[in-house]
């Protein structure tokens, strides 16, 4: 596994990337006059802008970006045909790689086919029960530690403060240890690192967003790059003790370098996309009280039936959660597929064909850049009734019965499915088992979120958010 790989074994030698030529007899939009601008406008709203091609031009259409022209495929069974990739069509790596090679290469999510499959085997090693109730244990103690500090009774700004929380778990967790002086700088890299993948220069040119992300990176792999000496041939519960003494089927230890790839993109997996998921689900329980308390109600029956059953005053902190009641939490596992299905953490997944393929009638030739939209599917009448409405109740066994199962996608689908989903709704369920133990979600009256959704969904003003003590 170790051997270094060549992508020219991986697909084919002739593959070159499609134009407007190959692409004409697709429905779609003239070429732009600045397909930047072009660009530009898509991201200020991608809901809208592709809900407007849809109309247009139904659920398949050719499409401009700064990328240059591919196409876009809507809707559950375009989502299956992509992401189950039963026949290989589809290319993970050579569809992020114009997005992410410069910043985070080489992570899983940026492998393909059998080169994945073994990588994906060897890491998932952290993901095990005994490890993950370790993990649990960290996040408890991260999260009371944390949110004693905010402040309660005024407004605070929720979508800074719970970055940084997640970063300091993501630091328990992945690292074992506390970031110390360091944890500005490796925040403002993982940050910069995140922007320069949807920057507009794509070459690190001076004082542009994708020089400060590939300075980021340098940071980043300086900075695990030294820790790994001291990581291998020892035990910890920690991901990164884990992934520098993980072997594949044949015994083999992953590279110094594979390590830290691995762990740059893991680190901006696991903090970014769930500080985006924690903000949307405190933000939609601010909006919809009546849903907070009903939660509410569930987490306090799970700290009775475990013996927390003070009559008192809850002290933030207090709230233990076991391991094996991670399961009882059944109301908030749904409310945050809800926050997940209505604002999804990655609105739109690129592939890039390495073969010929069809789709409603359609040839599209191999080297195709090909999109499917989550965000959109999340939103179709047809699948989710009333789609703007948050309601958790349309992730009971009944309701989710007859319903198309790539419908809902937030963790992606098939061999390139989410490895770390366990953890994220673990360390949901941790931390709003907390918040809703000890507090109240109060949003301004008659506050309306706006929230910028690319390359990872955020609030544009911070979200502020007052928590009153229960």
């Amino acid at each position: 596994m170790n051997a270094p790989v060549n992508p020219k074994d991986l697909y084919p030698a002739d593959l070159q990337r499609r134009g407007l030529e190959d692409l004409a007899h697709v429905p779609g939009p003239k070429p732009a006059v600045s397909k930047t601008l072009r660009t530009i406008k898509f991201l200020a709203d991608p809901l809208k802008a592709v809900t407007t091609l849809a109309d247009t031009y139904g659920p398949i259409f050719r499409r401009q970006d700064y990328m240059g022209w591919g196409v876009t495929i809507l809707g559950p069974e375009a989502n299956e045909l992509v992401l189950f990739n039963k026949d290989k069509i589809f290319s993970s790596k050579l569809g992020w790689d114009p997005v992410l090679e410069l910043v985070f290469p080489n992570g899983l999510m940026m492998m393909d086919f059998d080169h994945h499959r073994m990588h994906r085997k060897t890491l998932s090693v952290a993901f095990k029960p005994a490890p993950m109730k370790a993990y649990l244990a960290g996040l408890t103690e991260g999260i009371s530690r944390a949110t004693a500090k905010w402040e309660t009774g005024k407004p605070f700004k929720f979508y800074p403060a719970i970055k940084n929380l997640t970063l300091d778990l993501a630091a328990g967790s992945f690292l074992g240890l506390p970031w110390g002086p360091e944890a500005q700088k490796i925040n403002q890299a993982f940050t910069d690192m995140v922007l320069a993948s949807v920057a507009i220069v794509r070459r690190p040119l001076p004082f542009t967003q994708m020089k400060r992300g590939v300075e980021g990176r340098a940071f980043l792999c300086d900075y695990f790059g030294k820790e790994i000496p001291n990581r291998r041939g020892k035990t910890g519960d920690d991901f990164f003790t884990q992934f520098c003494n993980a072997t594949d089927e044949d015994g083999n230890l992953l590279t110094d370098q594979e390590i830290i790839d691995h762990m740059n993109f893991l680190m901006m997996a696991a903090h970014d996309t769930l500080t985006s998921s924690m903000t949307s689900m405190v933000y939609y329980l601010g909006k919809n009280p009546e849903w907070q308390e009903k939660l509410r109600e569930e987490v306090d029956q799970v700290r009775g039936r475990h013996g927390d059953v003070s009559g008192g005053p809850r002290i933030p902190g207090a709230a233990k959660l076991p391991y094996e009641a991670l399961g009882e939490l059944e109301l908030v596992e749904m409310a945050f597929k809800e926050s997940l299905r209505l604002i999804p953490p990655v609105p739109m997944i690129p592939r890039r064909a390495v073969k010929d393929f069809e789709f409603m009638g359609h040839k599209i030739p191999a080297g195709s850049g090909v999109g499917i939209n989550p965000l959109y599917t999340h939103h179709m009448a047809e699948h989710w009734p009333d789609p703007e409405r948050f309601d958790p109740l349309r992730f009971t066994t009944q309701m989710s019965a007859n319903r198309h199962k790539y419908a809902w996608v937030p963790f992606g689908g098939g061999a390139h499915m989410c490895l770390g989903l366990h953890f994220a709704y673990m360390q949901a369920k941790a931390f709003f088992f907390h918040l809703l133990s000890n507090y109240r979600i109060v949003l301004p009256e008659g506050y309306e979120g706006d929230f910028m959704m690319v390359p990872i969904p955020r609030p544009k003003d911070g979200l502020p958010v007052t928590l009153l003590p229960r």
